[in-house]
């Protein structure tokens, strides 16, 4: 990076930063700090709503897993429109109508304690694990970018976005988020631009479109019944529903976001507003990352992408070991990438005179030599592993192919684009991972402050010292997300890192929400043994289980409500709930 790219980078965050401080410099009571306005208009709740689930691991990680993995992973988003109908239909207007701070006060008014305990306490573990992996994001890019110790930038990126939503609570985070998305829209918009003019002179988007397809990077719906497939349009559909049902509907950092809203109509049209353009979204992204792939087909890759890795390999070349093992898997590395480049060249020159059948051989053959580079690559991942941290009981290759995605990216960026738009594109990774962890941090402080604070450690608390608490709370589980960052390399590639995360926990979360919208007869001490039963058994299936993630929160949600109709049997009328908050009443009373 040079001057320019640091005045565009420091310029754009400083600047929204400053704004979101501005704007809510009035503010300082309770509900404006945890909920925010309550005259947010729609299309703000429907931008919020994209930036707290799109954090910089979707703009860093997500184009190199279509770079490796084409367009498959679409297929996890196709339940959004679907989730986000039946949470516009019937979560939303319980929630408006109880004018609730947390998602969780409505589980002890249709049941009871424990129960509201218990779900807010699976949020705080899964989203506190989780905010971790966002801060790692940005401290990749940085790391990367300026050669900086990885555990250092991942302390400094926590401390600094723990101060920003300490300060200015939910609504610095909802009036900033618009801007923030404006920088990211504009920096990967830009990249694409600059992707596309890089592609070589006679190749055409359809040319390169067949050059993906050859190598199987567009498909992006598998049919496939196997359990065992990590992506299929069923795991998508199915799983995928209860998977983005949860997150949407149960997970407190989405649900302040469209509490905001000042009435049911501006909440349910920025849900909307997510359900027509989440997949896009996505598969934009992704498309990112398969025309990168069709590009360093051209163009020749680093034999790492992993910024570690690259130094340690510098390192050895500069200390002239021509011997070494790992400069001679590099050797053959681009030795075959040559090979496969000439193949495609050769393809594509057969092509335009067409003859069909010198272009099939030819691309074949460019297949071929792909695949056996990536042999090559994993085998000096695996030297690589042995040589620098001999004294990790690692599985050979694991520390670098397991982050190869998420730096697939970056490294596009840094060698590829120019002054300017190097720098955008890190503000765009800064303004997500910003939106993204303020969102999480503040309804992590925020759940921390109602659900347990002010009900169990001090129930008179006043509005003051609530504000107090959430802050303190606030800071809390953001030296928390430092410490679980520190630990994210052990990780997969950190898009799919964070989905498992929530598929383990967030399926038991909303059985614990149908249960009290559509099963009014069951009580709380059913589904609180129900829950702690049905999570624990996702845990033992997890661990023991090779199917894809992307099921557990169907598993663990089906398993939830037939457990607590099964032991609510058992506990007859001594289960009952004084309080009965019907999906009945509720719901008909706020449309």
């Amino acid at each position: 990076m040079n001057t320019l790219d640091i005045f565009v980078l420091i310029v754009s965050i400083v600047a929204i930063a400053m704004y979101g401080v501005w704007h809510t410099r009035n503010r300082r009571d309770l509900n404006s700090y945890l909920k925010g306005s309550d005259h947010t208009p729609w299309w703000v709740i429907g931008i919020s709503v994209m930036a707290t689930q799109a954090s910089a691991i979707t703009f860093l990680s997500t184009p190199g897993q279509g770079y490796l993995g084409g367009l498959s992973f679409l297929q996890v988003y196709f339940g959004v429109p679907v989730a986000m109908i039946i949470i516009a239909l019937f979560f939303l207007p319980i929630f408006h109508k109880l004018h609730v701070y947390t998602a969780y006060e409505y589980l002890e008014k249709r049941f009871d304690r424990k129960t509201r305990l218990f779900g807010a306490g699976l949020f705080l573990l899964q989203r506190g694990i989780g905010a971790g992996f966002t801060i790692y994001a940005p401290a990749i890019v940085l790391s990367t970018v300026f050669g900086w110790s990885l555990p250092l930038t991942i302390v400094a990126c926590g401390l600094i976005a723990t101060a920003y939503t300490v300060f200015g609570g939910t609504d610095a985070v909802t009036v900033t988020q618009k801007y923030q998305m404006a920088v990211i829209f504009l920096g990967m918009t830009t990249a694409a631009g600059i992707l596309l003019s890089k592609l070589p002179a006679g190749l055409t988007f359809m040319d390169a479109m067949n050059v993906a397809g050859g190598f199987q990077k567009l498909n992006a719906v598998n049919f496939s019944t196997s359990l065992h497939e990590r992506y299929t349009f069923w795991s998508g559909l199915l799983g995928g529903t209860f998977l983005m049902l949860s997150y949407f509907g149960a997970d407190q950092s989405q649900v302040q976001r469209y509490l905001s809203g000042d009435s049911l109509r501006e909440s349910r049209l920025g849900l909307m507003f997510n359900a027509v353009c989440k997949i896009p979204m996505q598969l934009s992204i992704l498309m990112l990352g398969v025309l990168m792939f069709v590009f360093y087909q051209f163009e020749r890759p680093p034999l790492f992408f992993d910024s570690a890795a690259n130094r340690y390999l510098e390192s050895q070349r500069a200390d002239g070991s021509e011997g070494k093992q790992l400069l001679a898997y590099e050797k053959e590395f681009n030795n075959s990438h040559q090979l496969g480049k000439q193949h495609l060249e050769s393809w594509l020159a057969a092509k335009r005179r067409g003859d069909e059948n010198a272009a099939t051989a030819e691309f074949v053959s460019a297949a071929v030599a792909q695949q056996e580079g990536e042999k090559i690559r994993l085998k000096a991942a695996e030297e690589w592993t042995h040589e620098s941290t001999p004294q990790e009981s690692v599985k050979p290759g694991k520390t670098v192919t397991a982050n190869s995605a998420d730096y697939v990216f970056i490294t596009f960026i840094l060698r590829e684009l120019p002054h300017g738009a190097i720098g955008l594109l890190v503000a765009a990774f800064f303004a997500a991972a910003l939106s993204s962890k303020a969102a999480e941090l503040n309804a992590l402080g925020t759940c921390t402050t109602i659900d347990f604070y002010r009900l169990l450690i001090k129930r008179d608390a006043t509005d003051a010292e609530c504000l107090f608490a959430s802050k303190c709370f606030t800071a809390f589980w953001g030296v928390i997300a430092v410490f679980i960052a520190l630990y994210a390399h052990l990780s997969e590639n950190l898009i799919q890192a964070v989905n498992i995360l929530g598929s383990i926990f967030y399926g038991v979360l909303l059985a614990l929400f149908v249960v009290g919208f559509f099963l009014k007869r069951v009580g709380g001490t059913a589904l609180f043994w129900s829950a702690l039963i049905s999570q624990t058994l996702v845990f033992v299936l997890y661990f023991s289980l090779s199917i894809s993630y992307l099921w557990y929160p169907l598993i663990g949600c089906t398993a939830c409500v037939l457990f607590s109709l099964f032991l609510q049997v058992f506990f007859g009328r001594n289960d009952k709930n004084p309080v009965g908050v019907s999906l009945e009443s509720e719901v008909v009373e706020a449309a």
